[in-house]
């Protein structure tokens, strides 16, 4: 039995650790060239590998084989083995209490062309093997990893039944100060920022398609000379996880997944999606009020693992969830892209 006082005392460490691998990402990339970092260390099955993700890697498993010496614990990670890590090494998998879903650097494609800060993501949940899923997350931290010339960076967590905890620290004076996340209440997506994310190439016609008929359907027709809404395509699921609960987004659909049969009717391969180490700290956003779920409208989950496809979509409230959620299934489901009701 995991009580809240268990989940607790994980907390510190895995902030510190988390610290530990922004400043070493950080000075990584203060010290060397950008380019040596988008180097390909590994292209194979799943996303690419890059070398500034072999750094945070790096620091990930060191810093959590210290912790593992109290609690045993299995890791699995973005570029680790898919079996996933026991910690401490030779230990019986079945003895490990947790099981944590990590990954060390969401959002590097942006980060290592120093366009958009990166995020570091941690899910822990009590470990039930490989049934374990996202729904069984007690804890869940993020952290951004900011570019070389921003000065603050923040970090949130939440433990599962306690609400959300944040802070912002300013890394030219070291202060750390709390930080108050607000999501939107605006009940319309009229003049805020609202996305169908389509960030590849291959279908992005038909996810363009989908956004323009949900906008049409929430607001009416364009009006000449005016923007209705605008879009955000920020390459961290993390990062698109942040700007819904900082206030700055009203809606994210992230519908890749569902392309598949579109793309190979085109002759192309299944598309790079969103895995469930993208989304391990959905907690966060849970425990500030948003509605995180599946295309079909049912709350979200998935295993606990590195290779599974996730469809997700995310609303800043449950008004705009009113307005925007059944014209967004309904431009599905008349695409073919979901079970007809």
């Amino acid at each position: 039995m995991t009580t809240t006082a268990d989940t607790r005392r994980l907390l510190p460490a895995i902030l510190e650790l988390h610290e530990h691998i922004r400043a070493s990402v950080v000075a990584a990339f203060a010290e060397q060239r950008p380019e040596s970092l988008s180097d390909v260390a590994d292209d194979g099955v799943g996303d690419t590998i890059y070398a500034v993700d072999r750094v945070s890697e790096e620091t990930l498993v060191a810093g959590l084989e210290r912790l593992a010496r109290e609690e045993p614990l299995v890791l699995i990670a973005e570029g680790l083995p898919s079996s996933g890590l026991v910690l401490p090494r030779g230990a019986p998998e079945a003895e490990c209490r947790w099981r944590l879903l990590v990954d060390p650097i969401d959002g590097t494609r942006g980060l290592m062309y120093q366009k958009r800060p990166a995020w570091i993501l941690t899910g822990v949940a009590p470990n039930r093997g490989a049934e374990t899923r996202l729904r069984d997350i007690v804890l869940a931290v993020q952290t951004e990893i900011p570019l070389v010339k921003q000065h603050l960076c923040d970090q949130l967590w939440a433990v599962r039944g306690e609400g959300v905890e944040a802070r912002r620290l300013d890394r030219t004076t070291g202060h750390v100060e709390p930080l108050a996340l607000r999501p939107s209440r605006a009940e319309t997506t009229a003049h805020g920022f609202a996305s169908v994310s389509r960030f590849f190439p291959g279908a992005r016609d038909v996810l363009a398609a989908i956004d323009d008929e949900v906008a049409s359907a929430v607001l009416g027709p364009p009006v000449e000379g005016k923007a209705a809404c605008f879009e955000d395509q920020y390459i961290s699921s993390g990062g698109q996880l942040y700007e819904l609960m900082a206030g700055h987004d009203r809606y994210i659909a992230d519908l890749r997944p569902l392309l598949q049969g579109v793309l190979n009717d085109r002759g192309l391969p299944n598309p790079l999606c969103c895995h469930p180490y993208d989304l391990c700290t959905i907690l966060i956003a849970e425990e500030l009020g948003l509605a995180i779920t599946g295309p079909t409208g049912a709350p979200l989950d998935a295993p606990l693992d590195l290779e599974s496809d996730v469809a997700w979509i995310g609303y800043a409230n449950d008004d705009l969830r009113r307005a925007v959620e059944p014209a967004l299934i309904g431009a599905l489901r008349r695409r073919g892209l979901l079970s007809p009701v």
